[in-house]
């Protein structure tokens, strides 16, 4: 079976940091500008522009800001509304743990850092080969959508009457769109697809039923359930095997 490559892994031939910076940016580029679809939502949910624009600059999760301002949309209880926000954002720190085993980053910024850890910089970090290319990966990842995205949520705010609909845009499926696109060449196993399968499962069928959020959290079950299938086909498997042997070795008995 063949691992995917793991930027702890030493050594091996790293990446040229050109070819680094370039895909970064353009996955930069691509979810940076879906910031417009985020600052015309907004502002058509009754959010100001400072608030539409705090929110990119404190929050920086682009799902659960559209999580937040589609519940106030609809008439939400704000409360309710931020609630599905964070559990949809506590993905985060999941990534962040196993990113500052790969990053090791210095004390002192990894403050700032934590605010940069979201979907599209931990895919292009884990894509790496090492963690001179992962530092590279994570940090024009995380400068790059930031600034894109707080510019085009400002502009996106301000032109929110002549925009009209971000819906008739799409500006919205820009940015899971290339988060599909990034992780789809690293499920290379059958077992990782099957984790990946059954999470689009869970949280498809979770969706209509539970508060934005946690369908998300759900589909984490995913891993743990097809392991646990695996691992007792595994368990039949053998022990089919040893029954065959033991007959076999009853016969030849006899």
């Amino acid at each position: 079976m063949r691992k995917p490559q793991d930027p702890e892994a030493a050594p091996s031939p790293g990446r040229s940091d050109t070819a680094v910076v370039r895909d970064a940016l353009g996955v930069g580029v691509a979810v940076g500008l879906s910031g417009f679809a985020f600052g015309v939502t907004s502002a058509g949910a009754g959010l100001t522009l400072l608030q539409t624009c705090a929110l990119s600059l404190l929050v920086f999760t682009g799902a659960s800001q559209f999580a937040l301002v589609g519940a106030i949309a609809a008439g939400g209880n704000p409360l309710t509304a931020a609630a599905g926000a964070f559990f949809l954002g506590v993905r985060n720190a999941f990534y962040g743990l196993r990113l500052s085993q790969i990053l090791r980053i210095p004390r002192a910024v990894r403050p700032l850092a934590a605010h940069w850890v979201i979907d599209e910089t931990t895919v292009v970090t884990l894509a790496q080969p090492d963690r001179r290319s992962a530092r590279i990966g994570f940090t024009v990842t995380g400068l790059s959508i930031y600034v894109l995205w707080n510019l085009t949520t400002l502009l996106g705010a301000l032109g929110a009457s002549a925009l009209g609909d971000p819906d008739a845009w799409g500006l919205d499926a820009a940015g899971p769109a290339v988060f599909l696109a990034l992780l789809a060449p690293m499920l290379r196993t059958t077992l990782e697809r099957a984790v990946a399968g059954v999470a689009v499962v869970f949280a498809l069928v979770c969706h209509p039923l539970l508060p934005a959020g946690v369908p998300v959290l759900l589909s984490a079950l995913a891993a743990p359930t097809v392991l646990a299938l695996h691992g007792l086909r595994a368990r039949r498997s053998g022990t089919d095997t040893d029954t065959d042997s033991m007959g076999t070795d009853g016969e030849g008995e006899r």
